[in-house]
C-alpha cells in the first residue's frame, strides 16, 4: 500500500517532504531542517522536470542518493551563508571565569608552601601558584596554567 502510495505520488513525495521539513523548522527552529528540506524541494523540481517514461535512470535510489548529496551540500553553503559561533565577541571572557581574575589583587587564605596555597575571592577558594609566602600576604594573579592562578607579590 504505501510502496503504491509512493509510486503514484512520484516526485510530489519529494516536494511534500521538503514542506514538512520546512515546517518542522519553524516549529523547532535550529536553522538546520531548512538546509535539508531545501535539498527535498530541489531533487522535487527535478523530478518534475524529467518525470516520464524514459527516466528509467531516475530511480528511486538514485533520486535518495541525489537528496543525499544535496542536503550534505545545502548544509554547507547554508552554514558558510549564516556563519557559525566563531565569530568575534565583545565578552571573550565570559565563561572563562578563571581569565577574568588575571590582573587583581588577593589576599591568600592559606600560605604557598612548595610553590602551592589558596586565595580567597568572592565565595570561592582558588588554588595558587607562586613562590612561597605567608597567608594574609597580597598577592596579584599574573596568568592562568592548568586551571590554576599563577600569582607574584603585589
Amino acid at each position: 500500500m504505501i510502496l503504491s502510495i509512493l509510486t503514484e505520488l512520484g516526485p510530489w513525495n519529494w516536494i511534500v517532504l521538503g514542506f514538512v521539513l520546512l515546517a518542522a523548522e519553524i516549529l523547532a527552529p535550529g536553522v538546520f531542517l531548512i538546509w535539508i528540506g531545501l535539498a527535498a524541494l530541489v531533487v522535487g523540481i527535478i523530478s518534475l522536470i524529467i518525470w516520464g517514461p524514459g527516466t528509467a535512470l531516475w530511480t528511486w535510489q538514485v533520486q535518495v542518493l541525489v537528496f543525499l548529496a544535496m542536503s550534505g551540500l545545502s548544509v554547507l553553503i547554508g552554514k558558510r551563508l549564516v556563519g557559525g559561533k566563531d565569530g568575534d565577541t565583545d565578552l571573550p571572557l565570559l565563561n572563562r571565569r578563571s581569565e577574568q581574575l588575571v590582573g587583581r589583587t588577593a589576599t591568600l587564605a592559606e600560605p604557598i608552601v612548595n610553590g602551592y596555597g589558596r586565595v580567597r575571592i568572592g565565595d570561592t577558594l582558588w588554588r595558587v601558584r607562586g613562590t612561597d609566602s605567608e597567608a594574609g600576604t597580597q598577592v596579584r594573579i599574573v596568568r592562568v596554567e592548568d586551571n590554576e592562578l599563577v600569582v607574584e607579590a603585589a
